[in-house]
C-alpha cells in the first residue's frame, strides 16, 4: 500500500476504536474492493456488510445514525452511488431543515474510479463532484486529494459536531501511490 492508503488504514482503524461507530456497505467484511483493505484494523462486528442496494444503504445508514452511531457508508465508486441519490437528495441533504435541526452523523466514502494500470470503462471512473454538490448543497464533499488531508478530515468530521453528514471522496489511483 502507498502513503494514501495508509492514511486511509489509519483513519478508518481510528474511527473503528470510537464506541459509536459502524462501517456499513459492499465489501466491508469481505474482499471485494480496494476500500476493504483500509478496514483491516476495524473489529469484524463494526462491519455490516450488505448486498448491492445502494438506494436502502443510505436509508438505513441515515436510521443507524439517527439511532446514535456515526456512520461511515461506504460506497466504491461515485458511479454507484448515483443509485443512492433519492436518499441524498431528498432525506440526507434535507435532514437538518425538515427536522428542525437534527445532523445525522453519516459520513459517505466513496472515490472516483483508477484508471491505472487498467482502465475499467466509462461506468467505473466517473468525478461526479460538482453534479452531487448542485443536487446536495448541505451535504459538504471533502477531496481528499492528498495522503495529509485523510486522517484530519476523518477526525475532524467524527470531533466537531454538526459537520456530518458529509461525502469523503477519494481517488482510487492514488492507493498505490508511495
Amino acid at each position: 500500500m502507498g502513503a494514501y492508503a495508509d492514511e486511509l488504514t489509519r483513519s478508518m482503524t481510528w474511527l473503528g476504536s470510537k464506541p459509536d461507530t459502524v462501517f456499513v456497505g459492499q465489501a466491508v467484511e469481505f474482499p471485494g474492493t480496494a476500500m476493504t483493505q483500509t478496514l483491516s484494523g476495524v473489529a469484524r462486528e463494526k462491519l455490516v456488510e450488505l448486498p448491492v442496494e445502494e438506494d436502502f444503504q443510505l436509508g438505513l445508514s441515515t436510521g443507524l445514525a439517527l439511532r446514535g452511531n456515526f456512520v461511515v457508508s461506504i460506497f466504491p465508486r461515485w458511479n454507484f452511488f448515483v443509485l443512492a441519490l433519492n436518499q441524498l437528495v431528498n432525506h440526507l441533504d434535507k435532514f437538518e431543515e425538515l427536522s428542525g435541526g437534527l445532523r445525522p452523523r453519516v459520513v459517505i466514502r466513496t472515490s472516483v474510479g483508477s484508471i491505472r494500470p487498467l482502465d475499467p470503462g466509462p461506468q467505473h471512473k466517473g468525478d461526479l463532484k460538482d453534479a452531487i454538490a448542485l443536487l446536495a448543497p448541505n451535504v459538504p464533499i471533502f477531496d481528499l486529494q492528498e495522503p495529509t488531508q485523510v486522517f484530519e478530515t476523518y477526525q475532524r468530521v467524527y470531533e466537531v459536531a454538526g459537520i456530518a453528514p458529509v461525502i469523503a471522496l477519494e481517488h482510487g489511483d492514488f492507493h498505490n501511490e508511495k
